[in-house]
């Protein structure tokens, strides 16, 4: 329960209301020392500001070991501003302190996808979820077949990671395509629901993993339309951020059936979750 000191090494504005903090432990936490800023792909941390509140963030940033490391390590996180602790989280600037808990939560299934194909479908500020794991697959590529990344956004603005995207785009070994919801300006690229973009690629539905990150209900047509494809409910991973309080099954805020979304979440395999997902009372 009690937060390390971190201070923000980095702001980033990704798009109008949406934005990276790059964070680096300060000296002296003993915390800190012992567990560095180690994670799995699919993590989260609680964010505090100080004299505002907390509030779970996903990790966003790279989780394998590189030979050059950035000294010292950091935590990187894309949210965007739309309450009250991300507002504020929004107007910190480089040397801000801020108070950081975890990593917390289960993780992406990277053991489960060797092997096979990868379909990662994310939806808005789902793409930063998910940007964990893509590293880590792009870190060990050998391991896997194809992988394919879908993403839909509402409008060309909103975007992220657009520099990272054109890179990722111009891999051979990387399927990238976007959509977005209304297009705007010079956008003369897909347009329509992330949904659509499923049955113009091509996958083994049988040897494949499907991880989706994005609002609720993007995420039940997402599996909906998965499964017209012939890929098993038990092979589909989704991840859930919403209503976390503490972060370690201690207040029940986010209670989801029998389960709670930040002790045995925020990452899912569907066919665990099937009965409560998508019920407007739970």
């Amino acid at each position: 329960m009690l937060p390390d000191l971190y201070r923000v090494q980095r702001v980033r504005q990704e798009t109008h209301d949406t934005f990276t903090l790059e964070l680096e432990p300060m000296s002296g936490g003993q915390q800190v020392a012992a567990k560095g800023v180690s994670f799995a792909a699919g993590q989260f941390n609680m964010l505090y500001i100080f004299g505002v509140g907390e509030v779970p963030i996903s990790i966003s940033g790279n989780p394998t070991p590189r030979k050059v490391r950035v000294s010292p390590p950091r935590f990187v996180h894309t949210t965007r501003a739309v309450g009250t602790v991300t507002k504020a989280m929004g107007k910190l600037k480089r040397g801000d302190v801020l108070g950081v808990r975890g990593p917390f939560g289960s993780h992406w299934p990277m053991e489960e996808a060797v092997g096979k194909d990868i379909v990662m479908v994310a939806g808005g500020i789902g793409l930063a979820p998910l940007r964990p794991a893509l590293y880590q697959f792009l870190s060990q590529r050998e391991n896997y077949n194809r992988i394919i990344l879908l993403y839909g956004t509402r409008s060309p603005a909103d975007i992220l990671y657009r520099r990272e995207l054109e890179q990722w785009r111009a891999r051979f070994d990387l399927e990238v395509q976007v959509t977005v919801d209304q297009a705007m300006g010079a956008w003369h690229g897909n347009v329509g629901v992330v949904t659509t973009l499923i049955p113009r690629v091509s996958f083994d539905p049988l040897r494949t993993i499907a991880l989706i990150c994005g609002p609720e209900i993007m995420m039940r047509f997402t599996i909906l339309e998965l499964q017209k494809r012939g890929v098993g409910k038990e092979n589909i991973f989704i991840s859930m951020e919403r209503n976390m309080k503490c972060a370690i099954g201690f207040c029940g805020h986010c209670q989801f059936g029998p389960t709670f979304i930040c002790k045995d979440g925020p990452v899912f395999r569907y066919d665990r979750i099937q009965e409560w997902f998508g019920k407007r009372e739970i």
